[in-house]
């Protein structure tokens, strides 16, 4: 699996996936956190994700531009990962949320999360622009996409693990303080210490829905006092105690969400331990490529045709942004609406929801060797796929798991969230399926991926200008955050459709997108020759 691959690969592998591990420990468990510390709805908690998610990726277009820029890849590489580290130390600091510094807390959250978008920006992109310069000689070229390959399974090592930390830690500071783990009571004790009782007085929704009606504010009253049922027999379940619901609230929270900071201390770990094996191997990785200093006289016509080829060249690279926009915007849902959808509709009393997010990298880490052994193969029979070919299959791929789950979901009949929030607590439980059913969508997102991500950093080193590396795999990245940045509207539908029309949309944007680049495939072959 390793022959014939430069020597500096396993290293910056490594590096990668310290940083991975301490990143993935965070985004496992980021929307279900915002909204157990601060009381977000879904739809808000998803829409600060999609930004955060966004951020990154658009911020390593600015990292691609200063590595280039300043042809300091590495010291880049090194500004980033100590960034993200300050970023995770500042998460860390256990500050319970209440009325009066609810503001001021979600900023300093939201700051902290800019720093490591920032510092992933820094990273990210041009690591891989290093990796790609390790097969720009003929010796290695041919072994490019598997070298992708390589390095991706290294990623998702560290997410492998990751999605573990948070979950246990909680678990365990829970238990400390003698209470046990519920998905649903942060909500419900967040509207409790809202309303208090009032959480059932219909004359409170009158005052804020008066134009709805009485009618709507009785519907609503009714709901809170279904809510207000579902607190107590829960809090009963967790070790808590129904007498004094104020205080178990904020106990519940406090103690909550503070197991959760403490796991971003293992991501400060995580960053520094990458910082350190990056600066050990440094010396072993490529430079960037230097400007020419020689002077080379083109006629005309050469200048004329190697603009049109650079300029073919760039236009087929936004061609596939364009198309993977809309495959990153479904497969990150696994941070939003598929969290979300594990944490309320998949029965996880074993195992929190959270740590479903660990199927995909574990899945990346059993078939990649599996996919680049039928890549291999076909290779030696002149029968491989192209690399704009194996985008296509995988946005088709995509499509057919987002099918799968609409299928399922309207079997089951899964309401829309604000509906399965007015059900009681038996009739909750009763809609929750096999965790089977996320396996499954795991599995074909993760199959996707493996012919889209690392396969799409491999298309994009082979095209890019030697000149433009780490700028064009920031234009990757940034095309990533386009796609993440329309994440929260998978938390809007999550809340208010059905699932299965909800999963249906993802199914029929991954089905165009693959249409779309099937059409492009001759052409883009073309180009990349």
């Amino acid at each position: 699996m390793f022959k014939n691959h430069p020597k500096g690969l396993i290293p910056a592998a490594l590096s990668n996936m310290g940083e991975r591990f301490g990143y993935y420990i965070m985004n496992a468990v980021l929307t279900l956190f915002l909204c157990s510390k601060f009381g977000l709805d879904p739809a808000t908690g998803a829409l600060i994700y999609s930004f955060f998610y966004a951020g990154i990726y658009i911020l390593s277009l600015a990292g691609g531009f200063i590595a280039d820029k300043l042809q300091n890849y590495k010291g880049t590489i090194m500004a980033g990962l100590i960034t993200m580290a300050v970023g995770y130390a500042l998460l860390s600091i256990p500050i319970m949320s209440n009325s009066d510094n609810f503001v001021m807390l979600l900023t300093f959250t939201c700051f902290a999360l800019l720093l490591i978008a920032f510092g992933n920006g820094l990273f990210k992109g041009n690591l891989q622009a290093i990796v790609g310069q390790m097969y720009d000689s003929p010796q290695y070229e041919k072994h490019r996409d598997a070298g992708f390959q390589i390095f991706y399974v290294f990623i998702n090592i560290g997410g492998l693990i990751a999605p573990f930390v948070a979950p246990l830690l909680r678990g365990w500071w829970l238990k400390v303080h003698h209470l046990s783990y519920n998905a649903d009571l942060p909500a419900l004790c967040h509207k409790y210490l809202k309303f208090g009782e009032k959480m059932y007085d219909p004359t409170v929704y009158d005052k804020v829905l008066a134009s709805d009606g009485l009618t709507k504010a009785q519907e609503l009253a009714a709901n809170g006092i279904q809510q207000f049922e579902n607190l107590n027999g829960l809090a009963e379940k967790v070790g808590g105690s129904v007498a004094d619901l104020p205080v178990f609230c904020n106990q519940y929270l406090d103690v909550f969400n503070t197991g959760v900071h403490y796991s971003f201390i293992a991501s400060v770990a995580a960053m520094l331990l990458s910082l350190v094996i990056f600066i050990f191997s440094k010396k072993i990785l490529p430079n960037p490529n230097k400007k020419e200093t020689v002077t080379i006289e083109y006629t005309a016509e050469e200048k004329a045709k190697l603009a049109t080829e650079i300029r073919q060249r760039i236009v087929a690279l936004f061609a596939v942004l364009g198309v993977v926009v809309f495959f990153w915007f479904s497969f990150h849902q696994n941070g939003v609406s598929l969290s979300y959808f594990a944490r309320d509709f998949v029965n996880t009393n074993a195992v929190p929801p959270e740590v479903w997010q660990c199927i995909n990298p574990l899945l990346v880490v059993l078939l990649t060797p599996l996919i680049m052994w039928i890549f291999g193969a076909m290779r030696k029979k002149d029968k491989e796929p192209s690399t704009p070919m194996k985008i296509a299959i995988g946005m088709g791929i995509a499509a057919l798991g987002y099918l799968f789950l609409t299928i399922v979901s309207n079997i089951i009949g899964f309401p829309s969230y604000n509906e399965y929030l007015k059900l009681p607590e038996i009739a909750q439980v009763a809609l929750k399926t096999t965790p089977w059913v996320l396996i499954g969508m795991y599995f074909f997102l993760t199959v996707a991926e493996l012919f889209i991500s690392p396969l799409g950093l491999s298309f994009v080193s082979k095209i890019a200008p030697k000149n433009m590396q780490g700028l064009c795999q920031g234009l990757w990245l940034s095309a990533t955050a386009v796609g993440n940045i329309m994440l929260f509207v998978g938390g809007i539908m999550y809340e208010s459709i059905p699932l299965w029309v909800c999963w249906l949309v993802f199914a029929i944007v991954c089905t165009v997108s693959m249409i779309v680049m099937l059409s492009m495939v001759r052409w883009l072959e073309r180009v990349t020759k």
